[in-house]
């Protein structure tokens, strides 16, 4: 049988990693094994809605890569992918458990649940449940007559139909992640399966969906282990031959303590969704990956490496070799700490890897944006000297000095502080003779440079960190940054003999 895997978020908010991550591992599991991943919309629960969020999911994997080949979009043979598209199908299969005697009408008001509620813990127990004890005590078909539970329907009072969960039943299930999970049927209690507003729960939708559309694993987040039980008992009661399950750890918080929230991003300073979101009611604003300037790829790569690995040391991964590498048995059962800085770094080494022109596109858009004109090819090589010490994109922008003209000492405190610090008298005949030699070099290019340099110093008998910290800031304003000659090339020869001549004059009494 094919591999066919399925993704099934609620249109509830924003896409949080950790479910880019658990549609990230659907699909390298699909494409490993030649496979099908879907995405269906699970939004059975009205109630929680948000609207814009269905097309922010589907904005979310499409930014990522991570393109379903089924799904409410694209359309399949197993359509409609959209639960509430779906809503007339189910109530026949609830009606088949109710034949099979595997499920029953429950007429019990919300006064008579609570009263339930209270009376069991008057009697000390801890977590009161519809259960297969407390059933027998309530209004169902169950300890109804047979012609009573056909009148209360025939007169169209509201009931529910419940999971009958079996009173004295081990259940047992193989998880690819954590291996053997064993649940008694006491610990499981009678789950509402169809609601009075002629809705499913999401137990009886996701079963019946993932068993109609021929999901064979179904790969998702640890926070539905404890439901695993009762989906086995439902499949049990169908009859239907049940997937393979996979319960991905939690991300956790970068301290390890809990798991990983939007609060946390708010308050350490880093996104934790894909894409920026603004919630509909209440205004607030929330960043992403993308707006922050983080490649797809580097996100990717990340999430991919947060939870499993490959057995290597092995970093740096396409989505390619991800998808060849990648196996379920090496995702660990527990929670993987989300590292903040970590994610800047994979962002780091992509934009590295990214062609000079490319970045140079990038780089002059951001340019234009702030006012500075330049050509592509100059922005072109500006961008192959500045993505050495960029994480983003923006950052290169620090390298406006290489796209204006005029000494970059003018307005700038922090150059003037630097300078103040590391300026000394001896080294204005230094100066004073490197900008002769610049000026009477034949050809104005790096290793030209570099030679009238380093003769200076001969000449002078000074070391280099005499001279080249009041270079580097006489000509680029600022202390650190991109090699100096290859900056004073791309610069060329009048302005940067302009800027140094300015720098002297600048630190003359």
């Amino acid at each position: 049988m094919s591999v066919r895997v399925r993704f099934a978020p609620s249109p509830t908010g924003p896409l949080h990693m950790g479910g880019v991550r658990t549609a990230l591992y659907n699909y390298l599991f699909a494409r490993k094994h030649g496979g099908q991943f879907l995405l269906r919309i699970e939004d059975t629960d009205q109630t929680r809605f948000v609207p814009g969020a269905e097309d922010y999911i589907k904005e979310s994997l499409e930014w990522c890569g991570l393109v379903p080949d089924e799904s409410p979009w694209v359309g399949g043979p197993d359509g409609p992918y959209r639960q509430s598209d779906r809503k007339g199908l189910y109530k026949q299969y609830a009606d088949e458990l109710i034949a099979k005697d595997k499920a029953y009408y429950a007429f019990d008001t919300p006064e008579e649940l609570d009263a339930m509620r209270e009376r069991l813990k008057a009697a000390g127990v801890a977590a009161p449940a519809y259960n297969a004890v407390t059933r027998e005590h309530m209004k169902n078909s169950l300890t109804l007559s047979a012609d009573e539970t056909k009148e209360r329907l025939s007169r169209g009072d509201e009931y529910v139909i419940r999971l009958k969960v079996p009173r004295h039943a081990e259940v047992r299930f193989e998880d690819i992640i954590r291996g053997w999970v064993v649940v008694h049927s006491a610990n499981i209690d009678d789950k509402v399966l169809f609601k009075s507003d002629g809705m499913p729960t999401y137990h009886l939708a996701n079963i019946v969906d993932d068993h109609l559309m021929r999901i064979t694993h179904v790969i998702r987040g640890e926070e539905w282990l404890p439901s695993a039980p009762l989906h086995v008992l439902i499949y049990e009661a169908f009859g239907w031959e049940r997937p393979q399950f996979a319960h991905l750890p939690l991300i956790l918080k970068p301290d390890g303590n809990g798991k990983l929230s939007k609060r946390d991003g708010d308050r350490l300073g880093f996104p934790v969704f894909s894409l920026n979101w603004t919630d509909p009611v209440s205004g607030e604003k929330s960043s992403g990956y993308r707006e922050r300037g983080y490649y797809p790829e580097a996100f990717i790569n990340m999430l991919a490496l947060l939870g499993w690995n490959p057995g290597t040391d092995q970093e740096i991964m396409s989505i390619a070799q991800l998808t060849d590498l990648f196996d379920l048995e090496r995702v660990h059962k527990g929670g993987a700490k989300f590292d903040p800085e970590k994610t800047k770094w994979f962002n780091q080494q992509y934009l590295r890897m990214r062609p000079d022109a490319e970045l140079g596109s990038q780089l002059l858009e951001k340019l234009l944006m702030h006012g500075i004109e330049t050509s592509h090819a100059r922005a072109t090589h500006a961008a192959g000297l500045l993505k050495e010490r960029a994480t983003f994109v923006d950052d290169m922008l620090e390298g406006t000095y290489l796209f204006t003209s005029g000494s970059p000492l003018i307005d700038n405190p922090t150059a003037n502080e630097e300078l103040a610090k590391r300026w000394k008298p001896e080294a204005a005949p230094a100066i004073e003779d490197f900008l002769l030699k610049l000026e009477r070099l034949r050809e104005f290019t790096p290793a030209a440079i570099e030679s009238a340099f380093n003769e200076v110093l001969r000449e002078k008998s000074m070391k280099i960190g005499q001279v080249m910290p009041i270079y580097r800031l006489f000509v680029a304003g600022r202390i650190q940054g991109p090699g100096m000659f290859d900056v004073s090339a791309l610069l060329g020869r009048d302005e940067v003999v302009m800027r140094m001549k300015a720098g002297l004059q600048h630190c003359r009494p």
